[in-house]
């Protein structure tokens, strides 16, 4: 299993609403679309930033690239 890090955020209530209607959409958790969305950034900045995915635990919304 991976190691996580944890640590504590602070956010907006209005900002957490949003993000929690946004994760109940998308079937996540609040923690698991700000996990999401902050993969999704670093990977859009710079996609050498990130280790390589396991294949078998792919992010809910990946798409696979057909050779």
């Amino acid at each position: 299993m991976k190691s996580r890090k944890s640590f504590l955020l602070r956010l907006d209530p209005a900002l957490y609403d949003a993000l929690d209607r946004w994760a109940q959409q998308e079937l996540r958790s609040v923690n698991g679309q700000i996990e999401f969305l902050l993969k999704q950034a670093v990977l859009a900045r710079d996609r050498k930033a990130l280790p390589a995915e396991d294949d078998q635990n792919p992010v809910r919304g990946d798409t696979v690239e057909e050779a």
